[in-house]
Order: structure tokens, then C-alpha cells, then sequence
């Protein structure tokens, strides 16, 4: 289904575990080759209850031409992530580029620091909503929302749309 497709996950420490790890597995059941991109800090990143992922490439290593989409979970992660230049320039080069941009809960402060909201429809946590709605996004509270090349949910329960919604996207 999403042979030949190339997707970055993003990760930090705190990164919530099924934010991660359920778009990272389910995308890659559907063939996607999906790299983890930490921010440089450490080889390895631990969710906020301490499970480990292993880096595949450093943010300031990653190319946004390499990537047909990049996913950014949730957690307190995104918060140490839009303080990393390498990341904030994968997401917005992976959107000026049209892949897909996808993010979940908090992740959505990446999008913010990355400056991608401007004129769009977006979900995320509702406790980041004025967040996204002050980056100049038109927030709204549904499971997944897609906007063009942008995907949004807003928690885990989300989880099974969000990953649909990348899916179709990509395929």
C-alpha cells in the first residue's frame, strides 16, 4: 500500500507512547519505510513513562526532499522539539515541499513554532487550542482534520483516524 513512501517520526524525551509508536507501526505494516528523527540530544528517547526509541537520524541530518511525510506525536516532546532548528526545518521544508504533516495532541506546538497554522484548519489537545488558534489556524474539535497536505488529531483515541487519514493521504 505505501511501498516506496518515506515518512519521519519525530521524537524527544516525554513523547507520548502510543502517539509514537501506533502511527510508527501501523505505517510501517502499510510499507511505508518511517525513520525516527530525534533532535540530536541522544541516541535514544524515552516516552513520559520511560519506553525507549532508538534514533534513526539526527534532525539537522534529516532532509525534508527525503521524506514524503513527517509526523509529529504528542506528549510533553513537542515542547523540547520547536526548540530544535533541524526539526522546525523538516516540518515546514516537508510542507512547502505538499507532504503530508501530520500531528497529534501537543505535537501540535511544533507546527506552531514552524509557522505552518497561517490560514488553516487544524485540531490538536484542547489544552493548546489557543496555541494553534493564535498561529492563525481555525481550531476545531474533531477527531482528525485534514487540510490539504496538514493532518491533525487530538488524542490518542484519535489514533485510528489520524492513521487513516495519513494513509489515504499517501496512497
Amino acid at each position: 500500500m505505501l511501498e516506496g513512501t518515506s515518512i519521519a517520526i519525530l521524537a524527544e524525551d516525554n513523547y507520548q507512547v502510543l502517539e509514537l509508536w501506533y502511527p510508527f507501526l501501523r505505517l510501517r505494516e502499510a510499507g511505508a519505510d518511517v525513520k525516527v528523527v530525534g533532535s540530536g540530544r541522544s541516541e535514544i528517547h524515552r516516552s513520559s513513562n520511560g519506553y525507549p526509541v532508538r534514533v534513526d537520524l539526527k534532525a539537522d541530518e534529516a532532509e525534508a526532499e527525503d521524506f514524503d511525510a513527517v509526523i509529529v506525536p504528542g506528549g510533553y516532546a513537542p515542547d523540547r522539539m520547536r526548540r530544535i532548528d533541524g526539526m522546525l526545518s523538516l516540518v515546514k521544508g516537508v510542507d512547502d515541499r505538499g507532504g503530508v504533516v501530520a500531528s497529534i495532541c501537543h505535537g501540535a506546538w511544533v507546527l506552531v513554532s514552524a509557522d505552518v497554522l497561517q490560514g488553516r484548519t487544524a485540531t490538536c489537545v484542547s489544552a493548546i487550542k489557543d496555541d494553534v488558534a493564535n498561529a492563525g489556524a481555525a481550531y476545531v474539535d474533531e477527531e482528525v482534520v485534514v487540510d490539504g497536505n496538514l493532518i491533525t488529531s487530538r488524542i490518542p483515541s484519535d489514533l485510528p483516524a489520524f492513521c487513516q487519514a495519513i494513509i489515504e493521504a499517501l496512497s
